[in-house]
């Protein structure tokens, strides 16, 4: 289990366009965007207007681009990239923004690899951030405070704690719904997010977990799509769960009200209001 506190603290990465100004700034002339959550199981993208686009179906035997939350061969997610920006945005990238996802405990040299990879696709503006806040924009609750996002992928569980839109700390664990065997009851994994809960709450000095417990965690990812799994994390922890309408689309969805929020105002140069940003 990787943690903020086992020597590879996560960094917030800085939000920049590629002449190097902070993206809240805003980009003049900005009108067009996609919003993209790249996972080990493929790649979703909202289109303001258009909504969920998925990436194109992996072909047997293939090498998958992600794997356990990481880009593993950047020549196919740069093909799987271009492929999901070609759809959305055309061959004219001019006046257009690319929100993207990361793991929230991916490292320096992903989150570095996937900007690079979407800023050679020619947009005007790059926003790479956590999918825990991704998460917390769509389906977290709009008073600020503690909130825990639980999300269950195909090949990564993440459990983050943020505060006023902060990430605060963060569990991973490279488990997923691969991993369980076909009509398995879910005990691994949902105890897996009972230990990673458990183990912020020992290490929290100001009841920020017991607060967003309180509050109720934001259950994203395909795990969260299975009764059992929900069931299962709702009843360990003793508290009600969160769930958007499709968790699967949790955080593209999210990543899709951030870009919005960006392209609109890049036409008036007024801040961008990304969470963790004061409002």
């Amino acid at each position: 289990m990787r943690s903020l506190h086992d020597g590879r603290r996560h960094s917030r990465p800085v939000h920049r366009w590629p002449d190097g100004r902070p993206a809240a700034a805003g980009h003049h002339g900005a009108t067009r965007g996609l919003a993209i959550d790249l996972g080990s199981s493929g790649a979703r993208a909202w289109v303001p207007g258009r909504g969920l686009v998925t990436g194109p179906a992996p072909q047997e035997g293939a090498v998958r681009p992600v794997r356990r939350g990481r880009i593993v061969d950047a020549d196919s997610c740069g093909r799987l990239l271009g492929h999901l920006t070609d759809a959305a945005l055309g061959a004219d990238r001019s006046g257009t923004v690319i929100v993207l996802s990361h793991p929230v405990l991916a490292g320096a040299e992903h989150r570095s690899l996937a900007r690079n990879l979407l800023t050679a696709l020619g947009p005007s503006g790059v926003v790479v951030l956590s999918s825990a806040r991704a998460a917390a924009a769509y389906a977290g609750p709009r008073s600020g405070g503690p909130l825990l996002v639980v999300d269950m992928g195909a090949e990564i569980t993440e459990v983050t704690l943020l505060v006023d839109g902060t990430v605060a700390d963060a569990r991973q664990a490279e488990t997923g719904l691969i991993d369980l065997e076909p009509d398995a009851p879910p005990a691994a994994p949902v105890r897996t997010v009972l230990d990673m809960v458990m183990s912020m709450w020992r290490q929290d000095k100001h009841g920020a977990v017991s607060g967003a417990l309180r509050r109720g965690p934001v259950l994203a990812g395909g795990g969260a799509l299975r009764r059992d799994v929900t069931d299962g994390i709702a009843g360990c922890l003793g508290v009600p769960v969160r769930l958007a309408d499709d968790p699967s689309t949790t955080v593209v969805r999210g990543a899709g009200l951030i870009l919005d929020s960006v392209l609109r105002h890049a036409g008036t140069g007024a801040p961008a209001v990304l969470p963790g940003r004061a409002r």
